[in-house]
């Protein structure tokens, strides 16, 4: 895992010719950890220090009254003004396009960036929205019954990520 979001970091300094134009947004929860680990990196590999914050979509959802009747809100915190901003999206599974949706109703409550791109850890498919990203650590075909989890270490303990299958 570790290998595939140096990867991943490499491909957004490709894609980015200033570093410091970029904001790395973590949708919570486990994207978080992914953008402050591209942070990092970035520091790591070209010596530029580029903002993080985190975006909570709850409210966002299209599917709020579904998940339970008093859902919890978290902080969202965005290091500084996104205007005019290349924002980098960071989130660890794109399955439907629904949570990267809401993400982008809640990023543009708080300005509006020059450019939003995408960047997942891992694309199952199965879209039901237009939406793709724009750098993807793996591809990994699923069933709708399955499930990707992904660990990281600061969150869960162990980096890692496990299809799980459903059904009986």
């Amino acid at each position: 895992m570790r290998r595939v979001l140096r990867r991943m970091a490499g491909e957004i300094i490709e894609r980015n010719r200033d570093l410091r134009e970029l904001v790395l947004v973590g949708i919570r929860t486990r994207g978080v950890p992914m953008a402050e680990l591209f942070a990092a990196e970035i520091e790591r590999v070209e010596g530029v220090k580029v903002p993080t914050g985190h975006l909570d979509i709850t409210m966002y959802r299209d599917d709020l009254s579904a998940i339970r009747p008093q859902p919890v809100v978290k902080e969202t915190w965005l290091p500084e003004n996104i205007d005019d901003r290349v924002v980098v999206l960071c989130d660890d599974v794109l399955f439907t396009g629904r949570t990267i949706r809401a993400a982008l109703d809640a990023l543009m409550d708080y300005g509006r960036p020059r450019a939003v791109q995408l960047v997942t850890l891992i694309d199952r498919g199965h879209r039901e929205l237009p939406i793709q990203a724009d750098v993807v650590g793996r591809k990994v075909s699923t069933t709708l019954e399955q499930q990707i989890k992904v660990s990281f270490e600061d969150l869960d303990g162990e980096n890692k990520v496990e299809l799980i299958d459903g059904g009986a």
